[in-house]
């Protein structure tokens, strides 16, 4: 009985056994926690990743390496060595290094990992090379990027500093080339070191465009070859750049640990792609993170105000007209004018989501005025129109160039009346609204006489063909009109040379002025204000007819558009007959940021290039081989829902 009663309980005891959990179990759960664990490398978790795990299973390195992860890197670099290993190792070697080289910071293997990864995506025997579709090529790019980065990374991690030499490798030495000569653009010269653009976070800027390929992406410092004046690159400017480094794999070097390579620097704007061991591969890059570098300047922000109450804030800078990038001969200009108490960088959002564009990026280059936004509005665009005659004379002193025949002016608020007056034939309208007297019988120096034949009676600028008009005051600002806005215009101060002149002018002309506002009192607020007689007479000229014009106006709210506004601007105020276009955006008067204004000017650049193409591209520089290329990007851009639908008038 005695062993019945055993034979029960182990029968039941076995029972109950198959009734509990297995050795092996799956659970359903959330498909995103699986991708976590099954994604996780050492670039998203700093965990090496289930790949890598298996080669360690594989190799009887498992409990080796959290204990001693240098002894397991070195047999499994002894195995690649004999030809024993697969590509799968090769990965575990570069994500291993990566790993070891975060936790010690031990620069060594920082480049071990750059070099394994290098050999993952390139090796000498094609028919290994991974395919397309392997998460691990992802995983390899981005290991190789950071690694090349923190290789050359100075002491205190902040810029990176290429040079020639013998480098230290784990299992010997590598030599390297830097080629200094490709530290540049165009006739820019790139600074000693640089700034790792994947090591800065950005607020401020709408979006952050990157370019995923291979390479370490930095942000360059730059300088002339000389100390120039007038028309120049930004100095502001940081340059995005790509560095590369190539490494010979020739199996007996490797053997011996002692290979060669050579760093290469691309500008990011000038190259997309390198060819690798005969293979077309693209280059990371992060021109976003650069442009936003260059904009953290604090200067470029301090210039708005003291631009508009100091007269002559600008009469020390080198030029108030300066370029995006070295001069193109085949791009096109698209002239940025920004408004009143504002700056360039106000233009931001705007020409960064424009660079993103190919087609945009290709075939116009980006020039941005600077002014004092508080002189009179026909004296600063008197400097504007000087600054790009003078950008042209020498960009082009034979005048062969048709590209800079073919700009595109684009103003926001009183920026978009400093560009219509470079497009417009004014004769003596303007002056008679001023005085009662021809110019020839003021009693003024010749002097006075000049600027004010200069500024006020003007012709349209040839080289310009087109004018996009940005909430713009055509008819004037009700806001520059108020008592607070008069109040405020008596704390700007005039340059000395107006001030004279002005002096001139009301002290000795009484009896011819229509209008007599003291010397202070001719300031660009004047300027707007809708019942001068100035701005009246200005707004009733008619632009050339040579030249197009578009129109985005911000109007607030969901009321009636017509009697609307944007704050700052009315509706009213801000259309222009004659218009191209135009295209009514629910904003407050900072709409050149705004993502309707944005689609709208890339619909217009890329109207304007196929118009100009007709007459002047070749079939290398039309996109697509042809102007009938821009068809289908124009239909898009221009009946894409939600973009500029019925909101073009």
């Amino acid at each position: 009985m005695w062993h019945r009663a055993t034979l029960m309980v182990w029968i039941g005891l076995l029972i109950l056994l198959a009734g509990c959990a297995t050795p092996i179990q799956v659970e359903r759960v959330n498909p995103s926690d699986v991708q976590r664990e099954l994604t996780s490398n050492v670039i998203s978790t700093g965990q090496i990743s289930p790949e890598t795990q298996i080669v360690l299973q594989q190799r009887g390195l498992w409990q080796l390496y959290p204990n001693d992860p240098q002894a397991a890197i070195a047999i499994l670099h002894r195995a690649v060595v004999n030809g024993e290993a697969s590509p799968n190792t090769v990965f575990a070697l570069a994500e291993m290094s990566f790993r070891y080289a975060e936790h010690t910071d031990n620069q060594p293997y920082y480049l071990a990992a750059a070099v394994y990864a290098f050999a993952f995506l390139f090796p000498n025997d094609r028919a290994q090379r991974p395919d397309e579709f392997d998460p691990r090529v992802r995983i390899a790019t981005d290991i190789y990027n950071r690694s090349l980065t923190s290789t050359f990374a100075s002491a205190d991690r902040s810029r990176v500093v290429f040079s020639s030499g013998t480098y230290e490798l784990p299992f010997g030495t590598i030599d390297i080339v830097f080629d200094s000569a490709t530290a540049r653009w165009g006739h820019l010269v790139l600074s000693d070191d640089f700034t790792p653009a994947d090591e800065l976070r950005i607020t401020g800027l709408r979006s952050r465009y990157r370019y995923y390929g291979i390479g370490a992406s930095l942000a360059a410092d730059v300088s002339s070859d000389a100390k120039e004046a007038g028309f120049q690159v930004d100095p502001y400017l940081k340059v995005p750049v790509t560095a590369l480094l190539r490494v010979d794999l020739a199996p007996r070097d490797f053997a011996q640990g002692h290979l060669h390579g050579r760093i290469d620097l691309y500008p990011v704007h000038d190259a997309s792609e390198v060819r690798v061991d005969g293979q077309s591969v693209p280059l990371q890059g992060d021109p976003s993170a650069a442009f936003a570098y260059g904009l953290s300047d604090p200067n470029i922000w301090r210039s708005e105000y003291a631009g508009f109450l100091r007269g002559d804030f600008f009469d020390r800078a080198p030029s108030q007209l300066v370029a995006l990038q070295p001069f193109a001969p085949d791009q096109i200009p698209a002239v940025f004018i920004h408004g009143t108490a504002s700056s360039a960088g106000r233009w931001a959002d705007l020409i960064n989501d424009l660079q993103s564009d190919p087609v945009i990026r290709d075939h116009f280059q980006f020039w941005l005025f600077s002014y004092n936004t508080g002189n009179p509005i026909p004296f600063s665009a008197l400097q504007l129109r000087a600054a790009l005659e003078s950008a042209v004379r020498k960009l082009d002193p034979e005048g062969r160039n048709p590209a800079l025949h073919d700009m595109v002016l684009i103003g926001h608020s009183q920026g978009g009346l400093l560009a219509k007056m470079l497009v417009i034939d004014s004769g003596s309208r303007i002056w008679d609204a001023f005085s009662s007297k021809p110019l020839d019988q003021f009693h003024v120096s010749e002097s006075t006489r000049e600027l004010l034949r200069d500024a006020l009676f003007v012709k349209p600028l040839p080289e310009v063909r087109r004018v996009i008009f940005i909430a713009t005051p055509h008819h004037g600002s009700y806001v520059a009109g108020s008592r607070i806005a008069q109040l405020v215009a008596r704390f700007i101060t005039l340059p000395i040379r107006l001030t004279t002149g002005l002096t001139e002018i009301v002290q000795g002309n009484v009896d011819a002025l229509r209008v007599n506002r003291g010397v202070q009192g001719f300031s660009s607020v004047w300027g707007m204000t809708p019942r001068n007689p100035a701005l009246q007479a200005f707004a009733a000229i008619p632009i050339s007819p040579n030249v197009a014009v578009n129109s985005i106006i911000a109007v607030q709210g969901n009321g009636p558009i017509e009697t609307g506004s944007d704050g700052v601007v009315t509706y009213k105020s801000a259309h222009i007959e004659g218009a191209e276009s135009e295209l009514v955006v629910r904003s407050g008067h900072s709409v050149q940021s705004n993502p309707q204004t944005v689609a709208e000017v890339r619909r217009i650049l890329l109207l304007h290039l196929a118009k100009m193409c007709q007459h002047s591209c070749g079939p290398a520089s039309a996109p697509g081989g042809s102007p009938a290329a821009f068809s289908y990007p124009e239909w898009r851009m221009a009946s894409a829902p939600g973009v500029l639908g019925a909101a073009v008038k």
